[in-house]
Protein backbone atom coordinates (compact mmCIF):
# COMPACT_ATOMS: atom_id res chain seq x y z
CA UNK A 1 0.00 0.00 0.00
CA UNK A 2 1.54 3.11 -1.30
CA UNK A 3 1.52 6.22 1.55
CA UNK A 4 0.79 9.82 0.83
CA UNK A 5 3.52 12.48 0.61
CA UNK A 6 3.68 14.69 3.34
CA UNK A 7 5.25 17.31 5.17
CA UNK A 8 5.74 17.52 9.18
CA UNK A 9 6.04 20.53 11.45
CA UNK A 10 6.63 20.45 15.14
CA UNK A 11 7.24 16.22 15.29
CA UNK A 12 9.15 16.40 18.12
CA UNK A 13 6.23 17.55 20.03
CA UNK A 14 4.44 14.91 22.60
CA UNK A 15 0.63 16.35 22.11
CA UNK A 16 -1.94 14.59 19.49
CA UNK A 17 -1.33 15.43 15.90
CA UNK A 18 -3.30 17.44 13.59
CA UNK A 19 -3.21 16.02 9.75
CA UNK A 20 -3.76 18.62 7.35
CA UNK A 21 -5.78 17.52 3.84
CA UNK A 22 -6.25 19.86 0.93
CA UNK A 23 -8.94 20.58 -1.60
CA UNK A 24 -9.20 19.60 -5.20
CA UNK A 25 -6.35 20.34 -7.45
CA UNK A 26 -4.86 21.68 -4.41
CA UNK A 27 -1.54 20.31 -2.84
CA UNK A 28 -0.04 20.50 0.98
CA UNK A 29 2.11 23.94 0.17
CA UNK A 30 -1.33 25.72 -0.02
CA UNK A 31 -1.27 25.09 3.70
CA UNK A 32 2.59 25.96 4.70
CA UNK A 33 2.20 28.97 6.84
CA UNK A 34 -0.62 27.48 8.34
CA UNK A 35 1.06 24.41 9.44
CA UNK A 36 4.82 26.35 9.86
CA UNK A 37 2.57 28.62 12.48
CA UNK A 38 0.23 25.72 14.51
CA UNK A 39 3.31 23.19 14.36
CA UNK A 40 4.81 25.29 17.61
CA UNK A 41 2.20 24.22 19.53
CA UNK A 42 1.66 20.47 18.27
CA UNK A 43 2.52 18.32 15.34
CA UNK A 44 1.09 18.87 12.16
CA UNK A 45 0.94 16.98 8.98
CA UNK A 46 0.74 18.51 5.25
CA UNK A 47 -0.69 16.27 3.80
CA UNK A 48 -1.28 15.18 -0.43
CA UNK A 49 -4.81 13.49 -1.19
CA UNK A 50 -4.02 10.76 -3.69
CA UNK A 51 -3.62 12.20 -7.77
CA UNK A 52 -2.56 15.65 -6.18
CA UNK A 53 0.59 17.30 -5.08
CA UNK A 54 3.52 14.24 -4.60
CA UNK A 55 1.28 11.49 -3.75
CA UNK A 56 0.95 8.50 -5.79
CA UNK A 57 -1.74 8.00 -8.55
CA UNK A 58 -4.43 5.61 -8.83
CA UNK A 59 -7.48 4.95 -11.27
CA UNK A 60 -9.22 5.00 -8.12
CA UNK A 61 -11.07 8.32 -6.47
CA UNK A 62 -13.98 7.35 -3.81
CA UNK A 63 -14.45 8.62 -0.14
CA UNK A 64 -13.80 5.09 0.93
CA UNK A 65 -10.37 5.41 -1.10
CA UNK A 66 -9.50 8.93 0.02
CA UNK A 67 -10.65 7.64 4.42
CA UNK A 68 -8.37 4.45 3.55
CA UNK A 69 -5.49 6.16 2.69
CA UNK A 70 -5.38 8.41 5.81
CA UNK A 71 -6.00 5.11 7.80
CA UNK A 72 -2.64 3.55 6.23
CA UNK A 73 -0.74 6.83 6.56
CA UNK A 74 -1.52 6.70 10.60
CA UNK A 75 -0.57 3.24 10.57
CA UNK A 76 2.65 3.84 8.41
CA UNK A 77 3.49 7.24 11.17
CA UNK A 78 2.41 4.82 14.20
CA UNK A 79 -0.14 7.27 14.56
CA UNK A 80 -3.04 5.85 17.07
CA UNK A 81 -5.06 8.99 17.36
CA UNK A 82 -5.04 12.47 15.72
CA UNK A 83 -7.00 15.48 14.85
CA UNK A 84 -8.04 15.60 11.41
CA UNK A 85 -9.23 18.89 9.42
CA UNK A 86 -9.57 18.79 5.54
CA UNK A 87 -11.21 21.56 3.29
CA UNK A 88 -13.33 20.85 0.49
CA UNK A 89 -12.63 17.63 -1.32
CA UNK A 90 -9.67 17.35 2.10
CA UNK A 91 -13.30 18.10 4.07
CA UNK A 92 -15.12 14.68 2.82
CA UNK A 93 -12.09 12.94 2.85
CA UNK A 94 -11.94 13.53 6.55
CA UNK A 95 -15.42 13.44 7.10
CA UNK A 96 -15.64 9.76 5.65
CA UNK A 97 -12.42 9.07 7.30
CA UNK A 98 -14.27 9.52 10.87
CA UNK A 99 -17.11 7.99 10.05
CA UNK A 100 -15.53 4.83 9.33
CA UNK A 101 -12.26 4.77 11.66
CA UNK A 102 -13.96 7.20 15.03
CA UNK A 103 -11.77 5.24 17.51
CA UNK A 104 -8.30 6.94 15.11
CA UNK A 105 -10.36 10.14 15.22
CA UNK A 106 -9.73 13.09 18.38
CA UNK A 107 -10.97 15.96 17.04
CA UNK A 108 -12.48 16.54 13.62
CA UNK A 109 -12.41 20.03 11.56
CA UNK A 110 -14.41 20.54 8.26
CA UNK A 111 -13.50 23.85 5.95
CA UNK A 112 -16.06 24.93 3.54
CA UNK A 113 -17.95 21.76 3.13
CA UNK A 114 -21.05 19.70 4.37
CA UNK A 115 -21.39 15.85 4.01
CA UNK A 116 -24.26 16.40 0.82
CA UNK A 117 -23.75 15.46 -2.88
CA UNK A 118 -22.97 18.85 -4.61
CA UNK A 119 -23.81 19.32 -8.53
CA UNK A 120 -20.98 18.92 -10.69
CA UNK A 121 -19.30 22.59 -10.52
CA UNK A 122 -16.05 22.10 -11.98
CA UNK A 123 -16.61 21.58 -15.73
CA UNK A 124 -15.05 25.22 -16.60
CA UNK A 125 -11.56 24.32 -14.37
CA UNK A 126 -11.30 20.92 -15.89
CA UNK A 127 -11.67 21.87 -19.63
CA UNK A 128 -9.28 24.67 -19.11
CA UNK A 129 -6.93 22.08 -18.05
CA UNK A 130 -7.54 19.73 -20.17
CA UNK A 131 -7.05 22.33 -23.48
CA UNK A 132 -3.44 23.46 -21.89
CA UNK A 133 -1.17 21.19 -24.70
CA UNK A 134 2.80 20.53 -23.16
CA UNK A 135 3.83 20.07 -26.29
CA UNK A 136 3.04 23.33 -27.57
CA UNK A 137 3.34 25.60 -24.42
CA UNK A 138 6.99 26.32 -22.67
CA UNK A 139 6.19 28.82 -19.93
CA UNK A 140 3.92 29.49 -17.25
CA UNK A 141 3.00 32.38 -19.08
CA UNK A 142 1.99 30.26 -21.65
CA UNK A 143 0.11 28.12 -19.29
CA UNK A 144 -1.73 31.10 -17.35
CA UNK A 145 -2.80 32.56 -21.04
CA UNK A 146 -4.25 29.14 -21.99
CA UNK A 147 -6.23 29.52 -18.77
CA UNK A 148 -7.50 32.53 -18.79
CA UNK A 149 -9.75 32.28 -21.69
CA UNK A 150 -11.59 30.08 -19.76
CA UNK A 151 -10.96 31.37 -15.69
CA UNK A 152 -11.80 35.18 -15.36
CA UNK A 153 -10.42 34.88 -12.22
CA UNK A 154 -6.84 35.34 -11.89
CA UNK A 155 -6.40 33.77 -8.04
CA UNK A 156 -7.80 30.98 -9.47
CA UNK A 157 -5.09 30.58 -11.95
CA UNK A 158 -2.17 31.04 -9.51
CA UNK A 159 -3.61 28.65 -7.56
CA UNK A 160 -4.09 26.13 -10.59
CA UNK A 161 -0.43 26.50 -11.81
CA UNK A 162 0.96 26.01 -7.99
CA UNK A 163 1.13 22.63 -9.65
CA UNK A 164 3.05 23.06 -12.73
CA UNK A 165 6.59 21.66 -12.63
CA UNK A 166 9.00 20.62 -14.92
CA UNK A 167 8.95 16.71 -15.77
CA UNK A 168 12.07 14.59 -16.77
CA UNK A 169 11.09 15.69 -20.54
CA UNK A 170 12.27 18.66 -19.81
CA UNK A 171 8.47 19.97 -19.80
CA UNK A 172 6.12 21.17 -18.03
CA UNK A 173 3.10 18.86 -17.02
CA UNK A 174 0.58 19.25 -14.10
CA UNK A 175 1.31 17.21 -10.96
CA UNK A 176 -2.33 16.16 -9.86
CA UNK A 177 -3.62 13.56 -12.28
CA UNK A 178 -6.00 15.49 -14.67
CA UNK A 179 -7.32 12.00 -15.95
CA UNK A 180 -8.34 10.27 -13.10
CA UNK A 181 -9.77 13.56 -11.43
CA UNK A 182 -11.78 14.43 -14.36
CA UNK A 183 -12.96 10.87 -14.80
CA UNK A 184 -14.16 10.33 -11.31
CA UNK A 185 -15.20 13.47 -10.82
CA UNK A 186 -19.09 12.02 -9.94
CA UNK A 187 -17.47 9.77 -7.80
CA UNK A 188 -16.05 12.41 -5.11
CA UNK A 189 -17.74 15.67 -5.99
CA UNK A 190 -21.07 14.76 -6.86
CA UNK A 191 -21.92 11.94 -4.16
CA UNK A 192 -22.46 12.33 -0.60
CA UNK A 193 -20.52 11.07 1.79
CA UNK A 194 -21.75 7.71 3.28
CA UNK A 195 -24.34 7.69 6.01
CA UNK A 196 -23.00 6.90 9.53
CA UNK A 197 -22.68 9.03 12.69
CA UNK A 198 -19.69 10.90 14.33
CA UNK A 199 -19.93 10.85 17.96
CA UNK A 200 -16.45 12.73 18.57
CA UNK A 201 -16.11 16.78 18.90
CA UNK A 202 -16.57 18.14 15.16
CA UNK A 203 -15.94 21.74 13.99
CA UNK A 204 -17.33 23.03 10.72
CA UNK A 205 -16.01 26.22 9.45
CA UNK A 206 -17.58 28.32 6.96
CA UNK A 207 -16.52 31.09 4.86
CA UNK A 208 -18.89 34.02 5.19
CA UNK A 209 -19.03 34.67 1.56
CA UNK A 210 -19.05 31.14 0.36
CA UNK A 211 -22.35 28.97 -0.19
CA UNK A 212 -21.22 25.96 0.50
CA UNK A 213 -22.19 25.38 3.57
CA UNK A 214 -25.73 26.66 3.72
CA UNK A 215 -27.92 27.23 6.81
CA UNK A 216 -30.56 24.83 5.84
CA UNK A 217 -27.18 21.70 5.85
CA UNK A 218 -27.27 21.90 9.34
CA UNK A 219 -29.73 19.43 9.93
CA UNK A 220 -27.83 17.04 7.56
CA UNK A 221 -25.04 17.90 9.78
CA UNK A 222 -25.91 17.06 12.65
CA UNK A 223 -27.75 14.22 11.74
CA UNK A 224 -24.05 12.98 11.01
CA UNK A 225 -22.19 14.82 13.23
CA UNK A 226 -24.20 15.76 16.18
CA UNK A 227 -21.86 17.47 18.37
CA UNK A 228 -20.81 19.47 15.38
CA UNK A 229 -20.49 23.19 16.06
CA UNK A 230 -20.61 25.49 12.58
CA UNK A 231 -18.36 28.68 12.91
CA UNK A 232 -18.59 31.85 10.25
CA UNK A 233 -14.75 33.10 9.22
CA UNK A 234 -15.90 36.60 8.27
CA UNK A 235 -14.74 38.46 4.59
CA UNK A 236 -13.41 34.83 3.25
CA UNK A 237 -14.74 32.86 0.76
CA UNK A 238 -14.28 29.16 -0.03
CA UNK A 239 -10.41 29.20 0.76
CA UNK A 240 -10.54 30.48 4.39
CA UNK A 241 -7.32 30.07 5.41
CA UNK A 242 -6.20 32.10 2.75
CA UNK A 243 -8.02 34.71 2.60
CA UNK A 244 -8.77 35.29 6.23
CA UNK A 245 -5.83 33.72 7.85
CA UNK A 246 -6.10 35.41 11.30
CA UNK A 247 -9.42 34.63 12.16
CA UNK A 248 -9.02 31.06 10.87
CA UNK A 249 -6.13 30.30 12.98
CA UNK A 250 -7.95 31.32 16.02
CA UNK A 251 -11.22 29.32 15.44
CA UNK A 252 -8.19 26.38 15.04
CA UNK A 253 -6.56 27.35 17.90
CA UNK A 254 -9.79 27.66 20.29
CA UNK A 255 -11.27 24.26 19.32
CA UNK A 256 -7.99 22.38 19.62
CA UNK A 257 -6.76 24.33 22.88
CA UNK A 258 -10.13 25.50 24.80
CA UNK A 259 -8.04 25.93 28.13
CA UNK A 260 -5.28 27.86 26.65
Amino acid sequence: MEILNSKIFGENLSSTPLLVFHGLFGMLDNWGTFGKDLGEKLPVHLIDLRNHGRSFHSDSMTHDDLANDIAHYMNHYGIEKAHVLGHSLGGKAVMQFAIQYPEKVDKLIVVDISPKAYPPHHQGIIKALEDVDFNVVNSRNEVEAVLSQYIPEKSVIQFLTKNLYWNDDKKLAWRFNLKTLSEKYNEFVSNAIKFGIFEGKTLFIAGEKSNYILPQDEFAIKQQFPKAKIIIVTKAGHWVQAENPIEFMEVVTKFLFPNS
